[in-house]
C-alpha cells in the first residue's frame, strides 16, 4: 500500500486559514485505512495507519501512560483498540513502567507494543549532554526498564527529551541502542523532542539512524509551520511519526469534550502523523479518544473551538528558548515552565519534582533580580512562575510518591 505522505506545498494547497493562522485540511484521509476489531463482543471500525517504514500497523490514537498509575483504565484501553502504550524509564519514578508489567503480565505478547524512553543527563541551558551521559548508563537504565516491564524487548526505545541537533547524534547513546538492538532488546530505534522540534527532527533524519520520532505538535505552537515541515521531511524518509501534546499540554486546559477532540483530530489531519499518544488518565478520557480513533474528520463546531481558543495561553510552554538569552541567571526556563504545567495541568508533583531536582538550580530561584528581564513570547509571568514551581524541592518525596 503507497503511502499518503503530504509535503509543504500540497499542505498548503488542501488547507484553509482560520482565525489566529490555524490551517484545517480538507482533502486528508478521504479513504482511511480501518481495520475492524473486536471490542467487547462488538465489531468496531478504526482508523489504522502504518508508521512508517517499521511497517507496524497502528490506530491513530494511542495510550501515552505518564500520569496513569490505574491498571484497570490501562487494561480498559488495551481491551478497546489501543495497542501502543507509551512510557519512559524515569516516569513516576520507574512506578509506570511497573504498572503496565502488571496490566501486560499473561497477555498475548503480540496483542500489544511498548514504547519506552531512557534520558541521559544534560545541560538545560544549552541541551548538550553532559557528565554522566554514558553508554553503559544508559544500558543500564533500559535494562531496569525491561525488569520493570517484565518482558525482553521493547517495540521501540527512545533517545528520549532531546533538543539540540548534537544530542540526536551523540555517540554513546547511538552505540548503547546499537548494543541493546543487536541484543534484542529493541524492535525500532526512536528520538523523542519536546522543544525545539524542527532542529532536532532534521537531525535526527541525518542520521539515519532512527525509525521514529516522538514530537510536539499542535494547534498553538507558534512554529508550527516549521514543526509540520520537518514532519514532512521526516515521513519522505520512512520515518514513522508519533505526536505528543496534541491538546495544549493536556486535557484540563481544554474546556470541553467538543475541543479536546477537535484538538486531537487537528494533529491528525496531517497524514504524516501516523499515530499520537494523548496522556488519559480518567475513563471519560478514554472515551474521548475512542471516539477519535473511529471518526478523525473535524466538523464546523470543532474548527470554531479552535480557532476561539488558538489565542488562549494555557499552561503550554512554546519551547521557543528565546527567554534562555534573556535570563542573567541562565535558569533553564523552558525546563521550569514544563514542570509547572505538570503540576497545574497534569496533577503530577512527582514528575515535577524529579525534574526540577534534576536541574540544579541555585537555591534562591528569581531572588536576585528586582524586575524580570525576561519577555515571553506566550505572555507568561515568567518570574512569579518560576519561584511557584521551585517550591516542589521543599515537599519530602514520601509525601509524593
Amino acid at each position: 500500500m503507497k503511502r499518503n505522505m503530504v509535503g509543504r506545498r500540497d499542505f498548503m494547497k488542501t488547507s484553509l486559514a482560520g482565525f489566529g493562522g490555524i490551517f484545517f485540511l480538507s482533502t486528508v484521509d478521504q479513504r482511511p485505512e480501518e481495520k475492524l476489531i473486536d471490542v467487547k463482543g462488538k465489531k468496531q471500525k478504526l482508523v489504522y495507519r502504518t508508521l512508517g517504514r517499521t511497517g507496524l500497523k497502528l490506530p491513530v490514537i494511542n495510550m501515552g501512560v505518564m500520569n496513569s498509575d490505574n491498571p484497570n483504565l490501562i487494561r480498559t484501553a488495551l481491551d478497546s483498540g489501543i495497542v501502543l502504550l507509551d512510557t519512559a524509564h524515569a516516569y513516576m519514578q520507574g512506578r509506570n513502567e511497573e504498572v503496565i508489567g502488571t496490566v501486560i503480565k499473561g497477555r498475548a505478547r503480540d496483542s500489544y507494543m511498548i514504547g519506552s524512553k531512557v534520558s541521559l543527563p544534560q545541560d538545560r541551558t544549552t541541551g548538550r549532554y553532559s557528565d554522566g551521559a554514558t553508554e553503559a548508563e544508559f544500558l543500564k537504565k533500559l535494562d531496569l526498564s525491561l525488569k520493570r516491564l517484565g518482558i525482553d524487548h521493547v517495540d521501540i526505545l527512545y533517545n528520549h527529551n532531546v533538543s539540540h541537533r548534537e544530542s540526536a547524534s551523540y555517540e554513546p547513546v547511538l552505540n548503547a541502542m546499537a548494543k541493546a538492538r543487536k541484543a534484542g532488546k529493541f524492535r525500532f530505534s526512536g528520538i523523542t523532542t519536546h522543544t525545539n522540534e524542527p532542529e532536532v527532527i532534521h537531525a535526527a533524519v541525518d542520521t539515519k539512524f532512527y525509525d521514529v520520532i516522538l514530537t510536539a505538535y499542535n494547534y498553538q505552537q507558534k512554529h508550527v509551520a516549521e514543526v509540520r515541515d520537518a514532519i514532512a521531511r521526516a515521513a519522505r524518509a520512512g520515518v514513522g511519526i508519533v505526536g505528543m501534546k496534541a491538546i495544549r499540554g493536556g486535557y484540563r486546559q481544554t474546556p470541553s469534550v467538543r475541543s479536546s477532540a477537535a484538538a486531537l483530530k487537528w494533529v491528525l489531519q496531517d497524514p504524516n502523523v501516523h499515530t499520537i499518544v494523548p496522556g488519559f488518565t480518567t475513563f471519560d478520557q478514554l472515551e474521548v479518544d475512542l471516539a477519535v480513533m473511529e471518526d478523525i474528520r473535524l466538523n464546523d463546531a470543532e474548527k470554531k473551538d479552535l480557532q476561539k481558543e488558538a489565542s488562549l495561553p494555557g499552561l503550554y510552554c512554546q519551547g521557543c528558548r528565546e527567554c534562555l538569552g534573556q535570563c542573567v541567571a541562565r535558569l533553564p526556563i523552558p525546563d521550569l515552565m514544563r514542570a509547572y504545567m505538570y503540576v497545574y495541568d497534569y496533577r503530577n508533583l512527582a514528575m515535577a519534582q524529579d525534574l526540577v531536582l534534576s536541574l540544579g538550580l541555585p537555591s534562591g530561584v528569581c531572588g536576585e533580580c528586582d524586575l524580570c528581564p525576561v519577555k515571553c513570547s506566550s505572555g507568561f509571568k515568567v518570574k512569579e512562575k518560576m519561584r511557584d514551581i521551585v517550591r516542589v524541592r521543599e515537599i519530602p518525596t514520601e509525601f509524593i510518591a
